[in-house]
């Protein structure tokens, strides 16, 4: 039998701004990805110093996740959550990054640091490792945010029993354009987000 699915919370982050189930948490003045991404971490007192070593598409996903994450996860027992993300550039402003150490050929320095995060797949390790994950995670490149598939998607995984939570959305990042929309879905219902409305919440 097909459980009904619903949003448990949602968060979006774009423009400076970090919006949680609809409420502005985080709100600075304008300023570079790098600067916003390290003022939210220091604002939510998180303690995680491989935070910085991250590239900005990670850094994006796991401040997202993070506040999703930390309330409903556990260090004692294992959190069966999977991780379905999505976006449109995948890891371009890294690999951009990588193919500017590596094209002088007077001043060839490629660094290991960026160059493992040349996949856009690294910012579900990021957050698997800090959050303890195990589970199924999937990270799939679209031109626009694609809410029926992920959904869809997510559905599949809470029915068939491989996930007890999905979180999952939209992480697009590049040359300091950035937009992030992730929600967690699972079976509690919630009369406020069902899972028709992610186009409305992405869009707002």
């Amino acid at each position: 039998m097909t459980q009904k699915t619903y949003i448990q919370s949602y968060i979006q982050i774009e423009n400076n701004e970090i919006v949680l189930n609809g409420e502005s948490v985080f709100k600075i003045e304008p300023t570079d990805f790098a600067d916003f991404s390290k003022q939210a971490y220091r604002h939510f007192e998180m303690q995680y110093p491989k935070f910085f070593k991250m590239d900005a598409l990670s850094k994006l996903a796991f401040l997202g996740a993070e506040l999703l994450l930390s309330p409903i996860t556990s260090d004692e027992k294992e959190n069966n959550i999977a991780l379905v993300l999505a976006n449109k550039s995948a890891s371009l402003d890294t690999d951009v990054k990588h193919q500017e150490s590596i094209s002088d050929k007077e001043n060839y320095f490629p660094s290991p640091a960026v160059f493992v995060y040349t996949l856009p797949n690294i910012c579900l390790g990021e957050i698997s490792i800090r959050h303890q994950l195990k589970s199924e995670n999937s990270f799939f490149i679209f031109d626009t945010f694609n809410t029926e598939f992920m959904s869809n998607y997510s559905n599949i995984l809470l029915n068939s029993n491989k996930a007890e939570i999905v979180l999952c959305g939209w992480v697009e990042l590049f040359n300091n354009n950035y937009k992030a929309f992730l929600c967690t879905i699972g079976t509690n219902e919630n009369l406020k987000f069902t899972n028709e409305n992610i186009n409305t919440l992405y869009n707002k």
